[in-house]
């Protein structure tokens, strides 16, 4: 991921961590534990307040998760 200009909204640091989390979308990812949808976080070092972006999901990530589950 890219370096930002981050300054927390909450307590004005400009330190920080980023993430990702894949979670499912509809009732056939669920039954199938696919996880079509895929967020990026960023979250403050000093108050922990986490801001979640949708991020764009490959097909091949999905076919993947499918089969290591």
């Amino acid at each position: 991921m890219q370096s930002l200009n981050y300054q927390c909204p909450k307590c004005g640091n400009s330190s920080y961590e980023t993430g990702e989390i894949r979670a499912t979308g509809g009732v056939l990812s669920k039954i199938f534990d696919v996880q079509n949808l895929k967020f990026s976080t960023v979250t403050c070092t000093r108050c922990k307040y986490t801001e979640i972006f949708k991020a764009d999901s490959s097909m091949l990530g999905n076919i993947f998760d499918f089969f290591t589950n």
